[in-house]
Order: C-alpha cells, then sequence, then structure tokens
C-alpha cells in the first residue's frame, strides 16, 4: 500500500479514459491504491477549478487527441488560470465499444450518445453499420455509458465509450474496436498548483502559450524563429482566440527539452523580449520517453563554451 496522501482528481464520471489516464499515473509513481480515493467531476473546468482552489492536490484532464488534435477545453481552461502548472503527461490508447442496455439489438439502436471528440473517430464505422442512427452530444463518453444506467426516457439507446465505462455500468456490448483509427491515442496531463518542477531527465517537453504584442505580417514567424535558432523541435502549435477581440489570437506550444537545459531558457528569456506575454505551464518527462533531439550546437555545452568566450572577450578587452 501506498502512503501517499496526495489528493487527486480527473475529468469523470468513473469509466472515462481519463480515469484509465490516473490510473496509468498512479501506477508509475507507485501509488495505484489511491485510485478509488480520487475524484471524478463533471467538467474539465470544475477539475482545473478544484485544483487551483486546493481542494485536490493533482487533477488529470485530456489535453490532445492525436485524431482531434487539441483539446480546447483544457488548452482555454488553463490559459484562463494563472498558477497552474503540468508536472506530467500519460498517453492512452483509444479503442471505442459500442454499449447498450442488456437485451438491446443493434437493429433497435436508433441514436447513440457520446462525446463530440469520440464521435469524429467513429464515423465510418457508424456510416457502414448504423446509418439511420442520429448522434446525442454527451459531457463524456462514460456519461454517455452512465446515462443507459438510469432512467428509460433517454434520447439514445446506446453509448460509444471505452470498454471500462461498459463494464463499470452493466452494460452490454454490442460492438468492440468501432473506432476508425486503430492507432488513435489521447493525450492527458498532470496538473498542479506551484511547487518545484520535476527533474530533467533528458526526454522532456515544455508547454507555453505566446501572445502578441499585436497582428502584423512576421509576428509569429519572430517567436518561431527563437526555438529555430536554438534547435529546438516543437511537437505541438495551435492557434487559441483570446477573446479580447475578433482575430486576436495566443499560440499554444509544446516543445522538447526542459527549463533547465540552457537551449531552452536561452529561448524563453528571447521570447520573453519578443512577445507581449510568455504563459510557462511547466517542464515535466515525455510519457514516450523519447529523448530530445539535440545538435552539438544546441547542447549544454556549447551554451557554457560560448559564454566562457564571451567572458573572455570582456577580461582581454
Amino acid at each position: 500500500m501506498s502512503s501517499d496522501k496526495t489528493t487527486y482528481g480527473y475529468f469523470g464520471p468513473r469509466g472515462t479514459f481519463t480515469q484509465a489516464a490516473l490510473a496509468a499515473h498512479l501506477e508509475s509513481v507507485g501509488a495505484a491504491d489511491r485510485l478509488d480515493a480520487s475524484v471524478p467531476f463533471a467538467t474539465v473546468t470544475a477539475v482545473l477549478d478544484a485544483v487551483q482552489a486546493g481542494e485536490i492536490d493533482l487533477g488529470v484532464v485530456p489535453i490532445e487527441n492525436s485524431v482531434e488534435g487539441g483539446v480546447s477545453a483544457t488548452l482555454d481552461a488553463l490559459n484562463a488560470r494563472d498558477e497552474l502548472y503540468i508536472r506530467a503527461e500519460v498517453l492512452v490508447p483509444i479503442t471505442f465499444v459500442l454499449a447498450a442496455r442488456p437485451g438491446t439489438t443493434l437493429e433497435s439502436v436508433r441514436a447513440v450518445g457520446s462525446h463530440s471528440h469520440a464521435w469524429a473517430q467513429v464515423r465510418g464505422w457508424m456510416e457502414a453499420n448504423l446509418p439511420a442512427a442520429h448522434y446525442v452530444p454527451t459531457l463524456s463518453t462514460a456519461a454517455a455509458a452512465e446515462g443507459l444506467g438510469g432512467p428509460d426516457d433517454l434520447p439514445y439507446q446506446a453509448a460509444v465509450c471505452a470498454r471500462m465505462a461498459a463494464e463499470t455500468f452493466g452494460l452490454e456490448v454490442l460492438a468492440s474496436d468501432i473506432g476508425d483509427n486503430a492507432s488513435a491515442v489521447t493525450r492527458f496531463v498532470v496538473v498542479s498548483g506551484p511547487g518545484h518542477l520535476p527533474a530533467a531527465t533528458g526526454a522532456d517537453k515544455t508547454t507555453i502559450m505566446l501572445f502578441q504584442h499585436d497582428d502584423h505580417a512576421g509576428g509569429l514567424l519572430e517567436m518561431l524563429e527563437q526555438f529555430a535558432a536554438r534547435g529546438i523541435n516543437m511537437t505541438r502549435l495551435e492557434s487559441r482566440p483570446t477573446g479580447a477581440a475578433m482575430g486576436s489570437y495566443g499560440f499554444s506550444i509544446d516543445f522538447e527539452g526542459h527549463l533547465d537545459d540552457a537551449r531552452v531558457a536561452e529561448a524563453l528569456m528571447s521570447l520573453h523580449r519578443v512577445a507581449a506575454r510568455v504563459r510557462f505551464f511547466g517542464s515535466y518527462p515525455r510519457a514516450d520517453e523519447r529523448p530530445a533531439g539535440v545538435v552539438p550546437s544546441a547542447s549544454d555545452e556549447s551554451f557554457a563554451d560560448a559564454r566562457d568566450w564571451l567572458e573572455q572577450l570582456r577580461t582581454q578587452g
């Protein structure tokens, strides 16, 4: 049994892929017994609010899907809250089933409930097998499954969800592996309040949000050049509206490396000069443990050698 007293929350209800991500994270830190004590929240916003208020220590939310891209609810909610930081990431393969109340037949399904991201990943199967069924949006895949365990007056007869959700809510699986992309993966992040950064491992990722002073030709290029000049590889770049005015956007970016890496520190300092604002969300180990690709000129040793050379110029002058 773990002696860890950390409190955890996740985007629920029970049976979501997010709960599966939390289970994987807890297993990795030797605290698997904390899963039953973790708290499900109805929305991503509610999870992050609970972290910010100190009601829970760590919250797990989805941030990116290999098919649909970034999860806008998470990106926007993180950006709207100060003093929240990403401490870890978890990758979960996404496999969907079509589940229903026991006794339901595939032919009797007229409508299907699920989350919009899940529905987008099963459209091909639906068109081939249930072309007349219409889609009913739900807060999550597990919420769709949970609904089928309740009153009989639901507007749908089946749910697209994880097998875990079907089992949790006592449903019968009508079809398995119905996703259109067998290699679909969702990335989840573990979020906390202020604290020490996870130590650099050599296989790390950093997440930031950039804002321009104004919208002008070459503005984004000026910011992105700070990465290229230091040999930093970006793994995700998305624009998000700031809400200030039409056409006003910020840029959410993941890139390889850790704040303690010289190339990353130099890039962030330069971004602080050229951008209106840099929101730092943290440096943390990559879930796939893939080391960052660093060219010799971008190594810590190269930056240290350049600083020594500059100091010699100063003393010799």
